[in-house]
């Protein structure tokens, strides 16, 4: 299934937004939309009244996009505020990282479009492409998504106005209180005060571990509801006599036990407490070190209850060492850091990350892997296409189960799937996801 834009509401919204209000050509939506997924598009960054980015395209070199975003006038933003503070479940839902759809009904009754309309976009590329916008700006757009998932203060960024500023913005306005001083607690009912959540004693914890209630109290639902389907489904007493009813009872408990485990997950992953002093002088990890590893732990719990990761226990220590700098390729900082901790040149452990984020361990494998004899007409069936979709003066080599053709190569692997390779700075990268016919990853030049 190919990879969607938007897991949040909001980040939808951008998307039908810009797919059919923003009035850009439709003719380069699609093509964008390919290049957005197979990760061509680095050092994404939003800003008051502009979106940058650079975009790989087919030449060497990257493309620099920049996309004009119309940002609101003063006046705009007073009726925004206004809206917003108004009420104290908008206010409250921003400060845990979620976007009420409520702000953006209430901000259209105020004459304010939040999301983009026709000409609020104006994509702009250092490609010879006269589309507007071109693939390259198309590419970024879609992307946007995915910081509007992350983080919806985002949308209000690109529209003027910074999330400390819109912050402070609306605790002034939440401030005005017509009752006396005396009779309100200073934090009472402020969404803006976050309380503080002292913890617990880790043994503590391990103890009543046992008695502990699962998160939501809805996995003895679920676990109830199961047994009754599995008690049907072989016969047993408490099954073997249920009739239809009762058998679309206990689907249906299932499915709002579910419902109820989803619920219980927290919006974004826990933020772990610092270290509160250095560490011994002796001791074999640094403070900092430590909450990066506590941050990438609690972050890779949040993704498993999510149903959308795993827990990666079982990798080796070259796969983790990938899948860590996968996570943080781009911010210079972080993976200056990780490199010299890891002891690995950083050309080499940013060819690890990018193969990672292609295909995980499989990428990395098939990165490393020595040459191998596929059979003849696997690679000859392979060879043909190749031939077929590039300028007939290209060179077409084959050896083993690689085809190069130029600064671009397609390896076989043992599981029958195709990757991409290209060559930069002199050596052969993994560019896309792999692909079960090379045509997938050829049209990536059309």
């Amino acid at each position: 299934m190919a990879r969607q834009f938007g897991h949040t509401w909001w980040g939808r919204a951008w998307v039908h937004a810009l797919e059919n209000r923003a009035l850009l050509d439709p003719n380069r939506l699609p093509r964008g939309r390919t290049y957005a997924r197979h990760d061509r598009v680095s050092t994404l960054h939003l800003a008051p009244g502009e979106i940058t980015a650079f975009v790989r395209g087919n030449r060497p070199g990257r493309y620099r996009v920049l996309v004009r975003v119309r940002t609101y006038d003063d006046g705009e933003w007073e009726r925004v505020i206004t809206a917003i503070a108004g009420r104290a479940g908008h206010a409250a839902a921003l400060l845990e990282g979620e976007l009420d759809p409520g702000v953006v009904s209430d901000a259209e009754d105020v004459g304010v479009e939040l999301l983009p309309g026709p000409g609020d976009l104006q994509p702009r590329c250092s490609c010879p492409d006269w589309a507007d916008p071109c693939k390259h700006a198309a590419a970024v757009c879609y992307l946007v998504a995915d910081v509007l998932d992350e983080d919806p203060f985002a949308l209000f960024t690109v529209r003027g106005r910074r999330r400390e500023e819109l912050l402070s913005e609306l605790r002034t306005r939440r401030r005005v209180d017509a009752r006396p001083a005396a009779e309100v607690d200073e934090h009472e009912d402020d969404p803006f005060v976050v309380p503080v959540d002292e913890g617990q004693v880790a043994r503590e914890v391990w103890r009543s571990a046992g008695s502990m209630a699962p998160v939501g109290g809805a996995a003895p639902a679920l676990d109830t509801a199961r047994g009754g389907l599995d008690a049907e489904r072989h016969g047993s007493a408490a099954g073997a006599g249920s009739d239809a009813k009762e058998h679309a009872a206990a689907t249906t408990d299932v499915a709002v036990a579910r419902h109820q485990v989803r619920r219980a997950v927290p919006i974004r992953p826990g933020a772990p407490a610092p270290w509160p002093t250095d560490p011994p002088e002796q001791a074999p990890f640094t403070a900092e070190g430590l909450h990066g590893l506590a941050t990438d732990a609690a972050a890779r719990a949040w993704a498993q209850l999510r149903g959308e990761g795993r827990a990666g226990l079982d990798l080796d220590a070259e796969a983790d060492l990938a899948r860590r700098a996968a996570a943080v390729l781009g911010q210079t900082p972080p993976f200056t850091a990780l490199a010299r901790a890891s002891a690995t040149p950083p050309v080499d452990l940013a060819r690890s990350a990018i193969a990672w984020q292609h295909g995980g361990r499989p990428a990395l494998r098939i990165l490393s892997a020595d040459p191998w004899r596929p059979p003849v007409t696997t690679m000859a069936a392979a060879r043909s296409a190749v031939v077929d979709s590039l300028p007939s003066s290209t060179r077409v080599h084959v050896s083993s189960n690689r085809i190069t053709a130029g600064p671009l190569q397609l390896r076989l692997d043992p599981a029958g799937r195709w990757w991409r390779f290209e060559k930069r700075r002199g050596r052969w990268e993994i560019t896309a996801p792999a692909a079960d016919h090379p045509d997938d990853l050829l049209s990536l030049d059309t």
